[in-house]
Formats: C-alpha cells, structure tokens, sequence
C-alpha cells in the first residue's frame, strides 16, 4: 500500500497545505494491526507550476474561482504525479486539491495533530490505512 504525505523538504518536514506543498513524500506500507511500518520510496516535487516552490504558503486559502480549468488543471497535476498512491494524508486542502487526488482513486486521511515528523504521523493515521 502507497500512502502520500505532503513534506516541505528531503528532511521530511510535514507541510500542513497539501495544495501548496513542495514535495510530497511517498511511503509503502507494510504490515498490520500494531505491526505496520513505513518505507520511504521517494520524494516527488509538486508539479504546479502555479505557486512559488520556493516560498511556499503553508496557511494559503486558494481564492481563485472553483471552475476555472487553468487552475483546475494545476491542481489535477497533482493527483497525477501521485498515481498509484492510495492515500494522501492532508491538514488541509481546497475543494480543487481534495478532487484532484480523489479522481485519481487516492483517498485523503485527514491529519489534526501537532507533529512536523511524518514518521509520527503516519504512525498517528495508520489505523485509517485499511
């Protein structure tokens, strides 16, 4: 199972907009019940050439209009990049965001905790892995 966590570097840092991530991290995981583990496969850059990969927006609200395809298409990149994944796991994400990993079959695990370490959350989310 492919799980996709939005991250601000190499380093791992959780990034809380997963619309407005750098990266995203990608992790198999294996195992279950209390047993499960997590391996890093890779880091894959956001594909949106719409935002500022170098100063990115952790606490934006995307204001644009819901049904422009320009900006529609950009978030659909996305999910794209993240084929094969079966889930993402968000803090947060648009309308647009949340459509562009769903239509792609990725389901979102929602995040509310407080940690930046994403082996910490992925721990913290794994029972929602099913």
């Amino acid at each position: 199972m492919k799980i996709a966590i939005p991250v601000k570097d190499e380093n791992l840092s959780f990034f809380p907009n997963a619309g407005h991530t750098p990266k995203f991290a990608v992790y198999t995981m294996t195992g279950s019940g209390m047993f499960r583990s997590f391996k890093l496969d890779e880091v894959k850059n956001n594909p949106r050439t719409d935002i500022d990969h170098d100063h990115p927006e952790e606490d934006h609200a995307c204001n644009h209009d819901h049904d422009d395809e320009e900006h529609i298409e950009q978030h659909n990149k996305m999910g794209r990049v993240l084929t094969g994944c079966n889930y993402v796991v968000v803090k947060t994400a648009c309308k647009n965001t949340a459509k562009s990993f769903t239509s792609q079959g990725i389901k979102l695990v929602k995040y509310n905790g407080e940690s930046f370490q994403t082996d910490a959350i992925l721990k913290e989310v794994s029972s929602k892995f099913i």
